[in-house]
């Protein structure tokens, strides 16, 4: 049954405790571009979510473990999530189960990040041993899904909550598309009752496009942990500017 939710600490960021977490992407293909994006972040994030699915060299393990290393150098402390958003979730990459499970495996042995995306519904022998092989590392699992075409209903969402806790992530994260104002409704109700009825540990859930934005402003109210906002590309539609998110965030919170 929910209604006493453990945080996940990951340095000095406490998810699921206070004010939503921020978290703002960065999709540079090179090394160069990274360093500019991360250099644009500073400051404006409480983690910072690297999309390595736009990374030019992600076929090479050890290049990526290298920038993984080189963006919590540049990070200075900042948490640092690494996320292989795949084409089957609206990500840039195919990528078999295999080799996703061997890339996401050495991004969580790489001693660079500090928490690591799986999404669940990939093979479950593949999600298995990301799992396994991040908590070895002290590693956070955010399990997610991503529906860019419709919300499913308010019992399906909750169900596939429910399986991302059972598989043992230690944050459930699920994004689904609108296509009215009622779908909206549906994807806060069903986080609400997620939250209410049966998590234990953190939720991120959010609508997306432009009728969405509420969910991500006042996803905290219904029991959403975390949002995601951008300084100066979004990586999903309906992400809102990082510092105005914060105003936001911090006013609803003053007010609750």
């Amino acid at each position: 049954m929910g209604g006493t939710i453990t945080p996940v600490r990951v340095r000095d960021v406490v998810i699921g405790e206070g004010t939503p977490t921020i978290v703002v992407p960065v999709m540079g293909r090179t090394p160069a571009a990274l360093r500019e994006q991360v250099a644009a972040v500073a400051g404006r994030a409480d983690v910072v979510e690297w999309r390595v699915d736009f990374f030019d060299r992600i076929d090479d393990i050890a290049a990526v473990a290298e920038q993984a290393a080189g963006l919590a150098t540049q990070l200075q402390g900042t948490p640092l999530l690494a996320t292989c958003r795949t084409a089957n979730e609206g990500g840039q990459v195919e990528i078999s189960d295999d080799a996703y499970a061997d890339l996401t495996v050495a991004l969580a042995e790489s001693g660079a990040v500090d928490l690591v995306d799986v999404e669940y519904r990939r093979d479950r022998a593949a999600v298995d041993r990301i799992v396994a092989a991040a908590h070895a590392r002290h590693v956070a699992v955010v399990a997610s899904n991503h529906d860019f075409d419709a919300t499913p209903p308010k019992d399906e969402i909750v169900a596939r909550l429910r399986e991302m806790q059972d598989l043992g992530a230690d944050i459930c994260k699920i994004a689904v598309m609108p296509r009215t104002t009622g779908d909206v409704l549906v994807l806060l109700d069903a986080t609400r009752t997620m939250h209410e009825d049966y998590a234990d540990r953190p939720l991120i859930t959010m609508s997306m496009g432009g009728l969405g934005v509420l969910s991500r402003i006042a996803g905290q109210v219904f029991g959403s942990a975390a949002t995601f906002g951008m300084v100066g590309t979004a990586s999903a539609p309906g992400q809102i500017d990082a510092d105005e998110l914060r105003s936001v965030l911090e006013l609803l919170d003053r007010s609750r």
